[in-house]
Parts: structure tokens; sequence; C-alpha cells
């Protein structure tokens, strides 16, 4: 038996070595084929994930993701409120566990700012046991009635699947953020049969560039992704879009306003989950709380919410199909917008959920049936109907939320498969992420990597001197004689522009660089002149990446 298994893994690196050698050998090719390879493991991962989500849901309220609201609402209102406290508990028991034994760094689960973080700090990698686990309490969340989204654990999934199935055939660093973005742009395109827009997706927001190198191989991901998705769900919008009245020249500058107004919806959605979040883990840590209190205390609340207003629980598409077709009156929008932004930001500060995607198509639906709700009673006929005005707010506040207007606007056309809002669409998405920017300077990604120490907000050069260390490019030194207890210095564990800011203000040429252990010893130099140069020849790789 011993001998068996021996045997096999001996098979199994020779096939890995062959596969490494016969991917290489293709040149840019080999990205391609593990472009599809990544794109239909993606799909089958997303799949998978679906239906876990479904499964809780059943478990839970007795009905599917696509119908949780109803089964909600034929349940006893305890019933109803149990079910986001007990999947608050069983996503605290498996957070404890998995930071117990190391799988995860941090007790939480992982999202879209996750794969940003892998693509501009760790080269493109993914832990796979962070990936599984977050997928395991995403699907638990989600389907215990959690108010988050199920796009940021899909991508965080399917850029697991790449980072596995790339990390062990040798592909150089940009090769490793590509295929990143691969998996990235399939779990899009398998989560909501948007292939079109799980490409911009992947080059908006995860990798940050339109190079045409990496255009082909996401496509491809995508495409591939989008046909097994189809083969096995079948191939249809995500809503129905209702009918509605012809929209006039006059509905182009009335969906400007509504633009101002999801600009200003996106910007409180921001600031107060930023500003929730700080506030709770200042306050658990103030009273030396354990941070997994946190999920089943956030189930309490949204379930509270959800007994009163049902709509609220889950991803809250059937919440959007029942806006479209009108179902809810002027009021009663007004406050499931306020009722759904409340418990989406309890959920992600409290840590029970990760994904806003869905939530900001949800709200923006409110806003925007509100507001044509409105116009209708003060322009009888005048206007394009609700419905109409619902789907562009969807775009709009979704996009605005993400800071990706480009990808939101092809996703809100390929989830209605209504083309019909193009130019409305264009023109509120585009003025609710001006607002959004112009006030909270930050998308919601970057303000999630801000408190983990990351500022991309300035572009490439900036992450550039956030990421490189000291330690890699400093002129290695054997450990030497301490230094004198006020003599200056430089930390091995320094990033790039904090030694470059040194050097400036001390008026150095350069500086000793001490271990990260010891303090004292000596174990390295680094110049300014070497600094500089390390710093320039990495803008060029980056500027090569990003345009070519």
């Amino acid at each position: 038996m011993v001998r068996n298994i021996a045997r096999l893994r001996v098979h199994l690196r020779r096939a890995r070595r062959k596969i490494s050698a016969l991917a290489h050998g293709l040149g840019p090719a080999g990205v391609w084929v593990f472009a599809v390879i990544i794109g239909a493991a993606s799909a089958y991962g997303v799949i998978g994930f679906l239906m876990a989500i479904d499964a809780v849901a059943a478990l839970s309220f007795g009905a599917s993701e696509k119908t949780l609201i109803s089964g909600a609402q034929a349940l006893a209102p305890g019933r109803a409120w149990a079910a986001p406290v007990m999947g608050g508990l069983a996503v605290a028991v498996l957070l404890f566990l998995a930071k117990h034994f190391g799988w995860i760094d941090e007790p939480r689960n992982s999202g879209v700012a996750d794969v940003i973080e892998a693509r501009a700090v760790k080269s493109g990698r993914i832990s796979l046991r962070s990936g599984i686990v977050s997928a395991i309490i995403s699907a638990i969340a989600l389907g215990s009635g959690a108010s988050a989204g199920r796009e940021g654990p899909a991508v965080h999934l399917g850029a697991t699947i790449a980072s596995i199935l790339d990390r062990r055939f040798g592909f150089s660093a940009k090769d490793r953020r590509t295929l990143l973005g691969c998996g990235a742009a399939a779990a899009v395109s398998a989560s909501f049969n948007a292939p079109v827009a799980g490409v911009l997706f992947a080059l908006e927001v995860i990798l940050g560039n339109y190079a045409l190198s990496v255009f082909g191989p996401i496509a491809a991901a995508s495409a591939t992704a989008a046909i097994i998705t189809r083969i096995h769900l079948g191939d249809f919008p995500a809503f129905v879009a209702p009918h509605y009245s012809a929209a006039g020249p006059i509905d182009v500058p009335l969906s400007a306003i509504l633009g101002v107004i999801c600009g200003f919806v996106a910007t409180a959605f921001i600031i107060g989950a930023d500003r929730t979040t700080r506030v709770v883990r200042g306050f658990a840590e103030k009273q030396g709380l354990p941070i997994y209190i946190l999920p089943p205390l956030a189930g309490v609340i949204v379930g509270l919410i959800g007994v009163f207003r049902p709509e609220i629980f889950g991803v809250g598409y059937e919440a959007v199909t029942r806006s479209l077709a009108g179902a809810y009156s002027l009021k009663l929008l007004v406050l499931l917008l306020a009722l759904k932004m409340v418990a989406t930001i309890i959920t992600v500060a409290c840590r029970f959920g990760v994904g806003v995607f869905s939530p900001g198509l949800v709200i923006g639906v409110f806003a925007g049936a509100a507001y044509g709700g409105a116009l209708a009673l003060i322009f009888p006929d005048a206007t394009a109907s609700p419905a109409y005005y619902a789907m562009v707010g969807m775009g709009a506040a979704s996009g605005a939320i993400l800071g990706a207007p480009i990808s939101t606007t092809l996703i809100a056309f390929e989830l209605t498969g209504e083309y019909g809002i193009t130019l409305s669409l264009m023109v509120a998405v585009a003025i609710a992420t001006f607002i959004t920017q112009s006030i909270s300077r930050r998308t919601y990604f970057q303000l999630q990597l801000s408190r983990r120490g990351y500022d991309l907000s300035e572009g490439p050069q900036g992450v550039i001197l956030q990421t490189i260390r000291v330690r890699d490019v400093m002129d290695k030194m054997p450990p030497g004689a301490p230094l004198e207890e006020n003599a200056s210095r430089l930390e091995a564990q320094q990033s790039l522009g904090e030694a470059l800011a040194r050097l400036e203000d001390l008026g150095e040429d350069g500086l000793p660089v001490v271990g990260m252990e010891d303090k004292t010893k000596i174990v390295g130099y680094l110049s300014r002149i070497k600094a500089l140069a390390s710093y320039n020849r990495a803008l060029i790789e980056s500027h090569v990446e990003h345009h070519r």
C-alpha cells in the first residue's frame, strides 16, 4: 500500500513536470490553455457553491435561494428569526476552528478585496484552505439569511481555483495575475450568466488594466464558464424585465437626477459600512470580546429586521423581481431601501457576510422604483414606468458602490436582458460614480484594503512603494557588530516607500538595515541609488504589464 502511494506520487510529479514543460513550450498559448481549464473548473465550483446555498436555504427556510423571501413569510416569526441566528452561530464556530487550525490568517470570510490584495501584494497566490473555508462559511451565511451578496465569495472561489491550478506549473508572476483574473471572470460569468460583464469585471476591478495580452485569456475563461453554466442551469437572465412604457427624451435627464440620488445612497452605504466596521472592531477590542461573537450578534439583528420585512434576507433577488413587477408601494420601497442598507451594513461589519454587489443591486432597485413611483404621481403618463427607473437604479447604485461603472453597466444589461435602458443607464451610472468618488474618495474594496494597511487608490506606483520591502532590494550582509543605540537604521520589513522617505528626511545616501527579530544587528545595507533603481525597474515592469 505504501509503495503504491509512493509510486502514485512519483507519477503525479512526472505528470506535473510534463504539463509544466508543455505549458512553457506553448508560450503565451499555454496561458490560454490554462485559462480554459480554469474557466471550466471555476464554473463547476460556482455551481457547487450555488447548490450549497440552496441546500442551507432549504434547511433554514424550506425554500431555495430564489424563493427565500416566500419561504420566510410562510414560517412562524420565531422560526424565521432563528434561521440567521443559527447561521451566525455556525459561522462563528467555523471561523474559530479555521483560525485555530491555521487555515485562515484572520477570523473572517474572504471576498473580492482579498483577490485584489492577492493580485497586488501576493503575486496572484491564494491559499486553498482559506478559499474552501470562505466558500463554506459564505454558503451557510447566505442560505441562513445573511444580508449579503454571493458574488464576492464566488469571485474568491474562482480565484482560489485559478491559484491552485497555476501555482504548480512555474508560471511567471504576471501570468499568475492574469490567470487569477481568469478565475474571477469565470466566477462572475457563471454566477450571473453574464460572460461579457465577467470579462470587464476582472479587467476593471481585479487587474485594474485592459492590456491586450490579458484580454484574450480572460475572455476565454469567461466564455467557457458561461457555456458550462448554461448547459447545466439553462440560459436565461437573473431577472425578467417587465414591460414598461417607451422611454422618451425626458427620461434621460430624469435618469441623471436618479444618478445623483443613487450616488448619495451609495456613498451613505460605503461610509456607513466602513465606519460601522471600525466601531464594531474597536468596541470588541476595547471590551475584550472574542471576534467570534460578532456573526451571531449580526444574526440576531438581521433576524429581527427580517421578521418584520423578510425582503432583507439573503441575496434579495426575489425582492428585485417583485419590485420590477410593481408589487411594492412607494412608502414601502423607501422603507425597504433603508432596512436593506442597515441589514447589509450590520452583516458585513460583524463578519456574517462579505459580498456587496447583490445588495447594491437590490438597494438600487428599491431607490429607482421609489423614484419612478414618485415621478408617476407627479407626472402621470409623462415618463417611463417605475420598472424602467428600477433597472436604471440597479446599475447606478451597484456601480457606484463597487467603483466599477463599466462592468456593472454590462451586468445590469445581462441580468435583465433589457438593452432599452442603455442611454439612461450610462448617464446615471456615470453621475452616481462621480458623486461617490468625490465624497468617499475610495471604492468599497479600497476602503477594505486600507484597513489592512494597503492604499491602492494611487495606482501602480503607490502599490509598488507599499509592497516592495527593504529586504527585497538591500545588499545583504552577514550579521555584524550591533549598532549603536542612537544610530540611524532601516528595518528589513519596512516598505520601499518608508525607506525612501526616511533617507530623504535624514539626508542620507544610504543606511544599514537591521533584522526583524534583532533590531540591533546589521543584516544589510540599502543605498538611495539602489532604492530608486529598484523602484524605477518595478515601474517599467508594471507599465509593460498594464499596456501590452
